[in-house]
């Protein structure tokens, strides 16, 4: 690894940290509309195009469709894209989603993970974006604020990777962590601004030279194609997050892999757990590891594309696993992160036995001591040899 450029240490919560990235990055166009928690992400950067420290278009719309509807016709109009919102405004978008990913545009949008109504909550949960998982967006998803902050850099690129060119969302966790301050590495402005380079679209509706046709209707003799190409690009996408994260460790020194392992080697049982709840677990974890419990963690940081066949290698000698999902997909069979967990294993010689848990709906405390209950359930398998319930909820 080269020595990493400058960089200066402060403190922020994660939307000011994301908020700071948009700054340096200075997309073309931001059509805004707040929600809470990812609220602050768009005053922030309000306040540096009114500054002047941003030279793009920041356009206030009346409704988050019609903020996903702007950055469509920016986007294919070959303009850089960002925008934020969070719950409730991610719903709203929800038939634009599949618009801009089928027209192949590399928006940009920060997600504050928040639970979805009803009953009304502000709260965190993964409801939202785990809703949007299959909508032909990439999705990343962050621990900390400092990773927040470096997802949301590096997410430009991949988006705009040439042989990709989908969008992408960069989740943290609503309050937990977009409301939380910590200790982070800021990247010199001019720094970001090389590793992000300039965009150049490979198709616009601008570009009066070579006219393309964007949008229109493909009946059955050609919708299938489309599909099947930008499926295609979701499966790239994994690389080109693998290629980028490497990149970035080599300019700025921090790694970031598909997913993070904590002492998984030698693990005996293991958590799979998104984002902030990993830091919980791992406090659990060092805790039990002292009493002589072979236990780890596996944290996905992509999650579509799903990355596998490398989590199958990752999780292949662990003996038992306990998937923990902040969402519940209401199909009597536990969360999302459960079923693509499981089927991921299920081709293995010699399969872990897998149980998922739900937690933390709608910003419900997940504790020390209820990583602790779940590793404890994780050892009772593994001494009984038994799954006594496949999925049920904790932390009530």
């Amino acid at each position: 690894m080269s020595a990493a450029l400058k960089q200066k240490k402060v403190g922020l919560t994660g939307n000011s940290a994301v908020a700071y990235a948009m700054m340096q990055i200075d997309p073309d166009v931001v059509p805004a509309y707040p929600i809470t928690p990812s609220t602050t992400i768009i005053e922030e950067f309000s306040s540096y195009h009114a500054d002047g420290k941003v030279t793009g278009e920041l356009i206030t719309v009346e409704s988050e469709h019609s903020a996903m509807s702007a950055s469509v016709g920016a986007a294919a109009a070959g303009a850089r894209v960002m925008t934020a919102t969070s719950a409730q405004g991610l719903a709203l978008m929800w038939e634009v989603l599949y618009i801009a990913s089928g027209m192949r545009l590399p928006i940009i949008m920060p997600i504050v993970n928040r639970a979805l109504s009803a009953p009304i909550n502000i709260h965190c949960d993964h409801s939202d974006s785990m809703g949007a998982r299959d909508s032909g967006w990439i999705q990343l998803y962050a621990e900390t604020v400092q990773e927040a902050y470096d997802n949301t850099i590096m997410a430009v690129r991949i988006a705009e990777e040439s042989d990709v060119l989908l969008p992408i969302m960069s989740c943290q966790d609503g309050f937990i962590t977009s409301h939380a301050i910590e200790c982070l590495e800021l990247i010199e402005d001019k720094d970001v601004k090389d590793f992000v380079g300039e965009y150049v679209p490979k198709d616009t509706l601008l570009d009066v030279d070579n006219p393309v046709t964007m949008g229109a209707m493909a009946l059955p003799e050609f919708y299938m194609e489309f599909k099947r190409d930008q499926s295609n690009a979701m499966t790239r996408a994994k690389d080109a997050v693998s290629k980028i994260s490497a990149e970035f460790a080599e300019t700025f020194g921090r790694e970031y892999g598909l997913f993070e392992s904590y002492k998984l080697d030698d693990a005996d049982v293991a958590i799979v757990v998104l984002s902030s709840a990993a830091g919980t677990t791992k406090v659990a974890i060092d805790k039990l590891r002292a009493e002589g419990k072979k236990v780890g963690l596996l944290r996905p940081r992509l999650y579509r594309p799903w990355p596998h066949a490398e989590i199958a290698e990752a999780l292949k000698n662990v003996k038992v696993v306990c998937v923990l999902d902040r969402a519940d997909s209401m199909n009597d069979f536990g969360g999302p992160l459960f079923g693509d967990v499981r089927s991921a294993l299920f081709d293995l010689d010699t399969a872990p036995k897998v149980f998922g848990r739900i937690f933390g709906l709608g910003g419900r405390d997940y504790k020390v001591v209820d990583a602790e209950g779940v590793i404890g359930e994780l050892y009772k398998v593994l001494e009984t040899g038994k799954i006594e319930q496949l999925n049920r909820y904790i932390t009530i």
